[in-house]
Parts: C-alpha cells; sequence; structure tokens
C-alpha cells in the first residue's frame, strides 16, 4: 500500500488533463451513496463518501473544522483509501485536501464547458479559501478569462487569494471586488465557494447569459444565491440525489415553491453527454455538492500515473 501525498496528487492531476478525464470517467457505470455526516454542532464534521466502479472503489474519509480558517489551518483535511475491487487490495491512501479540491474545481470546469458562453472572459469569485483559486485556474481551463475579481468577508483573506491567482494566471488583470453587487453586474461566470448561511448573490444582479457556478454549500441550511436567482436559471447540478438532499440552494425554493422538481434539468453526465443548446442570454445555474464519484475518478488517474511505479 502506498502513501501518495498533496504534492504527488498534485502533479498527477493538472486540471485541463482531469476536466478531460472526469468528461469520460463520469460516463462509466459506477455507484455511490449521499455521504454520512457526522456533527457534534460545534462547527466539526466528520464525512464519510464511499464510491465503486468496475475497477476500483473507494472511500473518502474529511473533516471540517470551521474555526481552523480563522487560526491559518487548513479547514478541510482528511484522505482518500484507493481500493482495487478485483482482489480487494488496498492500493494506496491518498491526500484527501488537495484531491477535493482539484476534482471540485474539474467538475465546475466541466459544467462551465457546457453553460457558460464560449467568450466568457470575465470572472468573478465568491470566497478567500483553499478552493478559490483552483476554481480561477480551473475555468480559464475551459474559458478565455482574462479578468478576475474576487470579494470575500475579509480584505486582508481576499488580496492573499488575489495574489495566487494571479501566481495561477499571470496573464489575467486581477482585483479585488470592493462592491459586490456591481461585481456581479459584471462578470460572465460567478463562481462561489463560501460557507454562507445567507445568501451573498442576488438574482437581480445576474445579468443574462451569465453562468452561476455554486460550490461551496453542501448542507440543507447553506445558501449562497437567493430564490430570484435559482428561478431564473437552467440548473444543472453535480448528481441529482445528492443536490435534493444536501443542496440549500435548491432545497429552500423547492419547498416553498419557488421552482418545480423539473427545473432541474440534469447532472453532470447529462452535461457531458453531448452538446447542450440554450437561448441566447439564457442565465445557468450549476450547483455541486461533491460526490464520491469524482473523488474516485481522479484517485484512479493519479494511481495509473504514479502509483503502479
Amino acid at each position: 500500500m502506498k502513501t501518495i501525498g498533496a504534492a504527488q496528487v498534485a502533479g498527477a492531476l493538472p486540471l485541463a488533463a482531469l476536466v478531460d478525464h472526469l468528461a469520460i470517467a463520469l460516463r462509466r457505470p459506477a455507484a455511490a451513496p449521499l455521504r454520512l455526516g457526522v456533527s457534534r454542532q460545534t462547527g466539526r464534521e466528520l464525512l464519510v463518501m464511499p464510491a465503486m466502479a468496475d475497477r476500483y472503489a473507494g472511500v473518502k474519509i474529511l473533516t471540517v473544522t470551521a474555526d481552523n480558517g480563522a487560526n491559518g489551518l487548513p479547514v478541510i483535511g482528511g484522505l482518500f483509501i484507493l481500493i482495487d475491487t478485483r482482489t480487494g487490495e488496498t492500493l494506496a491512501i491518498l491526500d484527501a485536501e488537495e484531491l477535493t479540491a482539484r476534482r471540485t474545481a474539474a467538475i465546475s470546469a466541466l459544467a462551465s464547458r457546457a453553460l457558460s458562453r464560449p467568450d466568457a472572459r470575465h470572472l468573478l469569485l465568491l470566497g478567500t479559501g483553499h478552493l478559490a483559486p483552483f476554481l480561477a485556474e480551473a475555468h480559464a481551463v475551459v474559458r478565455p478569462i482574462d479578468t478576475v475579481e474576487v470579494w470575500g468577508r475579509s480584505a486582508a483573506k481576499a488580496e492573499h487569494t488575489a495574489a495566487e491567482v494571479r501566481r495561477r494566471l499571470p496573464d489575467a488583470k486581477v482585483t479585488i471586488a470592493d462592491d459586490l453587487a456591481a461585481a456581479a453586474g459584471r462578470a460572465d461566470i460567478i463562481s462561489a465557494a463560501t460557507r454562507a448561511t445567507e445568501p451573498l448573490i442576488r438574482g437581480d444582479w445576474v445579468q443574462p447569459a451569465t453562468h452561476v457556478d455554486l460550490v461551496g454549500g453542501y448542507r440543507p441550511d447553506m445558501r449562497e444565491i437567493d430564490d430570484e436567482g435559482v428561478r431564473q436559471s437552467v440548473i444543472y447540478v453535480d448528481t441529482i440525489e445528492g443536490a435534493l438532499a444536501e443542496a440549500g440552494d435548491l432545497r429552500t425554493p423547492l419547498e416553498q415553491g419557488v421552482i418545480a422538481r423539473h427545473a432541474i434539468r440534469g447532472d453532470i453526465g447529462a452535461l457531458v453527454g453531448g452538446d447542450l443548446v440554450l437561448p441566447a442570454g439564457t442565465r445557468t445555474l450549476f450547483k455541486s455538492v461533491g460526490t464520491a464519484l469524482a473523488d474516485l475518478a481522479a484517485a484512479e488517474l493519479v494511481w495509473e500515473k504514479i502509483g503502479e511505479f
């Protein structure tokens, strides 16, 4: 059994290659139940996410420690256990923080490739956590992003995130968004990775033909966009089952009759399964709560690149 650290995971998963790999892997037969979550209502959570395909299976075990952000420590930590389904052998233990960040960003980029305008250049990032720079880099893999605005509650953290985005996208103009409403109105793509429990994005800020990418919320009590933003959008999700069970951005509007179930057009598999044609000016929304199927596909790629050598 091998231990594969964060640097090795990063080296094996350049985002462009991971996006293309996921586009193929997520069309293969595989199964993953809803995540198991345990919480003591202290801002600390333990999440368990298994998945199984024909050749490999795996389990991701994550800790979420909300207070770590204020202390300069990672909010998310954990490991991914990769298993050979033919023998039941544990092949490797991988760093889950790096794996999660890369697969999450790659899923967002895969959805953006289907839902955002091909000429989308202006990206607004909401959030200053570990994931935000990955999202900027991933969106730039699939769209000609040349302008990035970063919004966060902490000016210091927003500047730190902006500096990391500049390092990853040296040709882009990267600035701090002081006025969220104005920044949302300028953006071609809005990507949010926050732990908000009250909506940050208002639908009346979002211009026609804008794509909204929501990845921060993974519980029913979490919201990043208001009801109007949901109502006016063509909606896709990473998994239907996960979104209906865990995505507060969709569950609450569904429960309150703002949208009906058919407003959710499909999952990531539908987006990679063919060319999607939408009327000009359509606002699109992709909601991701995280799927172990993507974790497994990413871990498979790591193993096949470096694990057997």
